[in-house]
């Protein structure tokens, strides 16, 4: 390594220490779950994706209002309706000195499309990458694709030779409990530089002072500690040893309030949670029905949307924290009223759609949840299994932590499960492609289709939305593709999360919709910053 690259590898590391004391700005928070890895293309799951957006950057970015903005392309075409083409941004550094160049961007998108990649669909329908000059990159697509720009953000930049070096040239197998260098460690162009990485434990970020960008907020280092308990989690930011929570408990929020050194910002996210069932298999893996799947009989699934008490699960289990929706789209803005519209709370209903699907007694199944993901997540099953308890149908439920919640997903090993879907797009795409159509073994679509259901209509609908580059026909096909969807009651959706971030009055944050907690704009005032340093 040449002398000027190891003093810039050094600055990358060290240079955030050389702030002095007084100008130190440590932050730590907490939620109730862990990023499942350091590897920025092995999963899709939003804190782990946070995480990987912290230290790698990507072509296009996302500002306070989650529009699309330059990263580390900083302007690009559209050559023709499948060939779009990347100017990048030129004297950009990795965290250990060496250049960023079209290299980096090639490798990670075939990276991203690898079988292992949960990223892959997205990065599949970028294209073929191909590499012009050091600082410039065309995307060359089988069809075309109207929401390009939208997937460009999801795929992480990493170093090609850094990853050559470490020997993880591909993505690892998270669901199949592989290993690999990049589980814990990550070196990108981002804000910030990944310390320490102790798997739920504790992660521990530093400020990238020769990031290409700006840092807006005035912290200097990290501290991330997942704390599942809700209790737990609220008195260690109630005494100090926190200054933000993500995920504050709706039964503590009235409190937080109304402490007068602490404070609440809240907003509608984008993100559905939903529930699915298994529709593939001939027999259940979980219930006492033998011979058949009461869940292939859409009156069964209407039954147990019918059973479900919505008002109940709002007022009472989310305490407010939710609003009620029969749309399964993200964000409203790619949705419409009709397929926002849900069907009644009507247990009497309900009874009568088992008896004419043939359960007059109702049957058993098991239910499979995450416990430290979505709001109140083992909380909304366990009241969802007693409404579904009044018409019969016993559920039987097991709740898990998201690191070994989703690998079951992945393996289809569930009969009925919860699922949330969103993020920052507000496109209906990242949402037809991925969780509504039938899988595609090639193509990596309908990869979150873990009930695996199969409609050609649908297919065929999301399929054309997914190219038609004309934006009247595209909505008219998303509406038909909803409605399709809807009217099969594939899935039974619940609500959108309204997202209370908890913090120290001294805190200040920019909420966005994506429920994402960026670093760079996070501001600590001065006030009770001497007492907070000395701990």
């Amino acid at each position: 390594m040449s002398i000027a690259r190891l003093l810039l590898a050094t600055a990358a590391v060290c240079g955030a220490a050389s702030f002095g004391a007084a100008d130190a700005r440590p932050f730590r928070w907490s939620s109730q779950g862990d990023p499942q890895t350091s590897d920025p293309h092995s999963q899709n799951e939003g804190l782990t994706n946070l995480f990987a957006q912290q230290v790698h950057d990507t072509l296009v970015t996302r500002d306070r209002k989650l529009a699309i903005v330059p990263g580390l392309a900083v302007s690009w075409t559209r050559v023709n309706d499948t060939t779009w083409r990347f100017a990048l941004r030129q004297g950009v550094r990795f965290h250990d000195g060496s250049a960023f160049t079209a290299d980096d961007v090639v490798f990670s998108i075939e990276r991203a499309q690898h079988p292992h990649s949960l990223l892959r669909q997205y990065a599949n329908l970028l294209g073929k990458p191909r590499r012009i000059d050091d600082h410039t990159v065309e995307l060359v697509q089988a069809d075309p694709n109207p929401v390009l720009l939208q997937h460009a953000t999801l795929i992480y930049v990493m170093s090609k030779a850094w990853s050559a070096k470490h020997k993880v040239e591909q993505p690892l197998d998270f669901k199949s409990g592989q290993d690999s260098y990049a589980a814990r460690h990550a070196m990108g162009t981002g804000p910030w530089v990944l310390v320490s990485r102790e798997p739920d434990v504790k992660t521990v970020l530093r400020r990238n002072p020769s990031w290409w960008g700006r840092h807006e907020g005035n912290i200097t280092e990290i501290t991330y500690r997942p704390i599942q308990s809700d209790a737990t989690r609220t008195a260690a930011l109630l005494s100090g040893q926190l200054d933000f929570v993500l995920d504050p408990p709706p039964q503590d929020t009235a409190r937080i309030k109304a402490h007068p050194d602490l404070k609440v910002v809240e907003g509608t996210e984008n993100r559905v949670v939903f529930l699915g069932f298994d529709q593939h298999r001939d027999e259940l893996l979980y219930s006492n029905v033998k011979g058949k799947n009461p869940f292939k009989d859409k009156r069964v699934r209407q039954a147990v949307y019918h059973a479900i008490d919505i008002e109940a699960l709002r007022s009472k289990t989310m305490r407010g924290s939710a609003v009620p929706t029969g749309g399964i789209t993200p964000s409203i803005l790619a949705s419409n009223p009709d397929a926002e519209r849900r069907l009644p709370y009507d247990p009497g209903r309900a009874k009568r759609l088992l008896a004419e699907a043939g359960y007059p007694g109702g049957f058993e199944v098991g239910m499979h949840c995450p416990n430290n993901r979505y709001i109140n997540d083992e909380e909304i099953c366990i009241a969802v299994g007693a409404m579904l308890a009044r018409i019969g149908i016993q559920v039987k439920l097991t709740t898990q932590p998201r690191a070994t919640y989703f690998p079951r997903l992945e393996k289809y090993d569930t009969s009925f499960y919860m699922l949330g879907w969103g993020g920052a797009i507000t496109d209906a795409q990242p949402t037809l492609s991925p969780v509504l159509r039938s899988y595609d073994k090639a193509t990596g679509q309908g990869s979150y289709n873990y009930g695996r259901y199969s409609n050609a209509k649908l297919d065929a609908l999301i399929d054309a939305a997914a190219k038609e580059m004309n934006p009247d026909k595209r909505s008219q096909l998303i509406r038909e593709a909803l409605a399709e969807h809807n009217e099969n009651t594939y899935h039974v959706p619940l609500h959108r999360q309204v997202i209370p971030w908890a913090m120290r009055a001294n805190v200040n944050v920019v909420h966005r919709a994506d429920n994402w907690l960026v670093g760079e704009w996070v501001t600590l005032d001065d006030r009770n910053m001497q007492g907070r340093n000395s701990r």
